[in-house]
């Protein structure tokens, strides 16, 4: 007989088997294998929530061979991922397999490398009953919330809509970043830009107004912005201040999942999803360079800061030997994690801070190989000594000969590096560095000549719609869901309409707005960013042993169905009318008009009588231009990866596309044909006409 290891993911029994032998057999239970089933709300409201699990349709033969397993294995071991999540599917795993839940037989593994897995082996323990009720409080608490809003968002707006305890607090923050930018006003302002050159050493440098004699430092319209340039006409300028100083930059600590995603969206382009998708490969391990398969990276769910001992001397000794003595600072430097963080897991790190990105980049795809890049430097400048940077600001007076009652003051600030530090393998403010204004080493009384002056008018811009980076930022920020839900957070918005990507951008769809709207009226708390981060602090009491979750949940679903019951009293009747859902083109499968619906590549038509009708198909945007090729209407389309290009309607008849804005205005004077617009040309695209000419220009009436 041998022992046997449940784990979650079938690639880790590879690796874990390489390192504990013919004695162990370890076999997968590809995730979750009991949940709620989605047909009813299977939780007992009237008896303590209990809820009623049932095995996840499809892995019943899986459950029945690791009953078999079970009964041939002399110990059993859970070891499932190191989290609440992980601790659930432990639990349900000792539930339907008759283990024992006194019995020490969990493990952890914090990283699939062969220290971890026998230090894991070594110290097995209970399963974690608080951990399992904080993880079916959140269940429970994400059930109760779909399945008593849903139906009643779905009878006010539009069939098959639904809600959610933590993605309708994430669609809110889209939606409420878009009415401040809809709310802005923009107002102009200018700034006076100057070029000095010192007289001894010429080198030319830039300043910016930055007050007058009276302390005004704000310049609001042209005529002002002359005034001044009027003033300085023939002045004199003066270097009036000069101060030095010395500026110690910190690394950044090492990522946690949230700073991961963050950090992976801004600098590779990730989405979340990628980003995660591709840390677990990470995590449960790689063969490099035909080796046994190990884990390159730690856990990559966590919210702790935390480094072990072990990994820190190991880092010291690497960074000593690659960059010297100088490069590990004087004391160790420790991380504090956000007070709310769950400090079972270190932080993200490389296993083994020897095996370099370049060592492993043979062995990994392009997207590994990007990824453990980035947590690699991001962990070892972690650890490095701190950048020591020289910093200059000067300020300098321009005024007319003669005249000290009148002048405008200009301010100029640079730095150099004095000690790269860690810098010089990871610097998170790299992005910026090319901005920083270079200031020559100048005196105080040492006079300077203009080289240029002038007035730029600038307007004050609306705040930038969120990316997936800004979101997961103001999610954490606000204690919205925990960072491992993030990636599935902003899935589930985007896959249900609610928003939609325009490039890099997050834009909330109508349908996202009036369903926000409709609960911030009816529903203010519930999806209220304080009440939904109290509720993780509820969690992670319940998590921590400090409060029941019967009586939390027990709390919570009370004031739900009081608010429900009052908003359907309120709304009795009421149903409200999208934009969009408006056409008069007949399903020809069911007879219904087709509703206009927002998808991932923009807009389409699809029935409304969805499920019963699935029928879909393109919305057809006109742009009143004539094809070229055969005459048909040329009409906007959409590729694969959502960019705009133009073809004929008579697709595959006609084959005609171009990348090319068609003019529906202009037409060719040589041939009659509608023109288009290519770099600022007019151009026909008839075959064998040829025709372009600068746009704009005046407008050609055919002669038909």
């Amino acid at each position: 007989m041998s022992k046997l290891i449940i784990v979650e993911s079938p690639t880790k029994t590879r690796t874990i088997k390489g390192y504990l032998g013919k004695d162990y057999k370890i076999v997968a239970s590809m995730g979750h294998v009991r949940d709620l089933p989605a047909a009813k709300l299977n939780v007992d409201v009237k008896n303590n929530f209990e809820p009623k699990y049932a095995v996840i349709k499809g892995k019943e033969n899986l459950v029945r061979e690791l009953k078999d397993e079970v009964a041939k294995a002399e110990e059993v071991y859970l070891a499932t991922d190191p989290d609440r999540e992980g601790e659930a599917i432990s639990w349900h795993l000792a539930t339907l397999l008759d283990l024992d839940l006194n019995k020490a037989n969990r493990v952890h593994f914090n990283e699939i490398t062969k220290t971890g897995i026998m230090k894991g082996i070594e110290n097995p323990h209970k399963i974690d009953m608080d951990l399992v009720n904080a993880q079916q409080a959140r269940r429970i608490l994400d059930r109760l919330v779909g399945y008593r809003l849903s139906p009643f968002v779905s009878q006010k707006i539009r069939r098959g809509l639904s809600a959610g305890r933590v993605q309708s607090v994430a669609v809110r923050l889209i939606v409420d970043r878009e009415e401040e930018i809809r709310a802005f006003k923009s107002e102009e302002y200018w700034t006076l830009d100057a070029k000095f050159v010192p007289r001894l050493t010429k080198k030319v440098f830039e300043a910016t107004f930055v007050g007058d004699e009276t302390g005004k430092d704000k310049i609001v319209n042209k005529e002002q912005a002359d005034k001044y340039l009027a003033r300085l006409e023939g002045a004199e300028y003066v270097v009036t201040s000069v101060k030095k100083g010395v500026r110690r930059k910190q690394p950044a600590p090492p990522f946690n999942t949230s700073t991961l995603q963050q950090d992976a969206s801004r600098r590779l382009g990730f989405q979340t999803r990628r980003t995660m998708k591709v840390a677990q490969e990470l995590y449960e391990g790689i063969s490099i360079d035909g080796a046994s398969a190990t884990g390159l990276i730690t856990y990559m769910r966590t919210d702790s800061l935390r480094i072990s001992e072990e990994a820190r001397v190991m880092t010291d000794a690497y960074i000593k030997e690659m960059y010297g003595d100088k490069y590990v600072p004087e004391k160790p430097r420790y991380f504090k994690s956000r007070n709310n963080a769950q400090d079972a897991h270190e932080a993200i790190r490389p296993t083994n801070v020897t095996l370099t990105p370049e060592k492993a980049k043979a062995s990994l795809t392009s997207d590994q190989y990007r990824l453990y890049k980035l947590i690699w430097q991001r962990f070892i400048a972690s650890l490095m000594a701190t950048c020591v940077q020289n910093t200059i600001k000067v300020e300098i007076k321009g005024a007319q000969p003669g005249n000290d009652r009148e002048y405008c003051m200009f301010s100029a600030s640079g730095y150099s590096v004095k000690f790269d530090g860690y810098t010089v393998l990871y610097d998170t403010d790299s992005d910026d560095e090319e901005g920083k204004i270079k200031v020559p080493d100048l005196s105080k009384g040492e006079s300077l000549k203009i080289k240029e002056l002038k007035g730029n008018q600038h307007f004050t811009q609306p705040p930038s719609r969120f990316t997936e980076a800004a979101l997961v930022k103001a999610l954490e920020e606000n204690g919205i869901g925990r960072p491992s839900t993030y990636a599935s957070i902003i899935t589930t918005i985007i896959s249900r309409e609610y928003v939609i990507r325009d490039g890099k951008l997050l834009k909330p769809t109508e349908l996202g707005e009036a369903t926000t709207n409709l609960l911030k009226t009816r529903f203010p708390k519930f999806i209220n960013m304080k009440f939904t981060a109290q509720m993780e602090t509820n969690l992670d009491e319940v998590s921590e042993g400090k409060r029941g979750y019967v009586e939390m949940v027990s709390d919570f679903y009370d004031e739900l169905e009081a608010t429900l019951k009052k908003a359907k009293i309120d709304m009795e009747g009421i149903k409200i009318q999208l934009e969009e859902d408006k056409t008069d083109i007949p399903c020809e499968k069911c007879g219904e008009l087709m509703v206009i619906k927002t998808g991932r590549f923009g807009k389409f038509l699809a029935c409304p009588g969805y499920p019963e009708c699935k029928n879909t198909k393109p919305l057809i945007q006109e742009t009143g231009v004539k094809c070229p090729k055969c005459g048909g209407n040329v009409i906007q389309r959409k590729s694969k990866k959502g960019f705009v290009f133009y073809g004929c309607s008579n697709y595959p008849t006609c084959d005609f596309s171009t990348w090319d804005t068609p003019v529906n205005e202009e037409v060719c004077p040589e041939c009659g044909n509608n023109l288009f617009k290519n770099k600022g040309m007019h151009i026909c695209l008839k075959e064998g006409c040829g025709y372009e000419a600068a746009a704009p220009r005046k407008r050609i009436k055919s002669n038909d």
